[in-house]
């Protein structure tokens, strides 16, 4: 699977699938209602601030190489794995690190883990992560990544975090983007867009065919 390939996913997802997404980079300034100069974004009490997605971004760019990382795909991330943090402590649901240690090697790429795993950064942003993921399982009535129906049961569970999430306040600063209620979204329309670098080269019309409008 190609670089590009694998850059393309804004979430999460189980066992082989990748999940940096790619954006263009969002240039407008000012802050959202909720946020002051200092946060990129607020999930109910708790902040992420400038210094920390930049910390985070640098990280993850050096871990991924020469795919341009953009900051509000980070940020949108970032955001998920608080939510989801919020969402399984109020529903009591405990994630234990005997089920995050191997998460962590599922959430990216194998051949991007050993680096993700080796910066303290990314590896705090692994751990988040895998405890995401394991809690939208749960929260769909699963057992965690060993489950049989873990691929289904994540799909499941995003879509039972994505609800409960409604009760929780987000802000973003408009430099990333905004929240639609469900994820960061960009200028560009979505977190998942790929930047005008690594979108594949149309394929020309066959002799005799007419380009479609």
């Amino acid at each position: 699977m190609s670089t590009s390939r694998r850059l393309r996913a804004a979430r999460v997802r189980v066992v082989g699938a990748a999940f940096l997404a790619t954006a263009s980079v969002l240039l407008l300034g000012g802050c959202a209602a909720g946020t002051h100069p200092g946060a990129a974004a607020t999930i109910g009490d708790t902040e992420i601030s400038v210094g920390d997605l930049d910390k985070s971004t640098n990280a993850i760019q050096g871990a991924v190489g020469e795919q341009e990382v953009a900051p509000a795909a980070v940020l949108g991330l970032l955001v998920d794995n608080e939510l989801a943090a919020q969402v399984l402590d109020q529903r009591s649901i405990t994630v234990s690190e005997a089920e995050i240690v191997p998460a962590m090697k599922v959430v990216v790429d194998q051949s991007l883990y050993e680096k993700f795993a080796a910066n303290p950064v990314t590896n705090d942003f692994l751990r988040n992560s895998a405890r995401a993921l394991i809690g939208r399982i749960k929260l769909a009535g699963g057992t965690g990544i060993t489950d049989p129906n873990a691929q289904q049961l994540n799909t499941d569970g995003g879509k039972v975090l994505e609800d409960a999430a409604k009760k929780i306040t987000v802000n973003v600063a408009p430099r990333y983007g905004k929240w639609d209620g469900a994820k960061v979204d960009g200028t560009s329309g979505s977190l998942s867009d790929l930047s005008e670098q690594s979108k594949p080269t149309p394929t020309p019309p066959a002799q005799g065919e007419q380009p479609q409008g």
